[in-house]
């Protein structure tokens, strides 16, 4: 995250962090381009890619990169877990609280300035198990 950086909203920012806000599916930044064109038809694609690693950098949104291929782009910037699909790709938020004792017990075991912890679970999802 860029500390003491003010960000200017552009009017394509906005949209992207609107559209973005509008789903819990964690698209990728080809899908948040699918979603924001149909707003501005003239976007580019690199014009989403730029202002989503923007964003990120800023802290308005989470960028995944969670043991895929693709990044996937969150609106949700509170600190909570995944739980991907390891077949098909999927991935979902956890509906659990975060865990502070991990941060605390790494904090006794590290001279690193704990900031956070991301955890990501794996499995198969509804459709993949059949």
């Amino acid at each position: 995250m860029t500390v003491g950086r003010k960000l200017r909203m552009t009017n394509q920012r906005r949209v992207i962090l609107e559209e973005l806000k509008k789903v819990t599916s964690h698209p990728t930044a080809d899908e948040v381009y699918q979603m924001v064109r149909q707003r501005l038809p003239h976007i580019s694609l690199g014009t989403v890619y730029r202002n989503l690693e923007v964003l990120s950098q800023c802290g308005m949104i989470q960028r995944l990169a969670l043991g895929i291929n693709q990044r996937h782009f969150d609106a949700n910037i509170e600190n909570h877990y995944h739980i991907r699909c390891i077949n098909c790709g999927r991935l979902e938020d956890v509906p659990i609280e975060p865990v502070a004792a991990f941060d605390n017990v790494l904090r006794g075991m590290s001279d690193y300035e704990i900031i956070g912890h991301r955890l990501e679970f794996i499995g198969l999802c509804p459709q993949c198990k059949k």
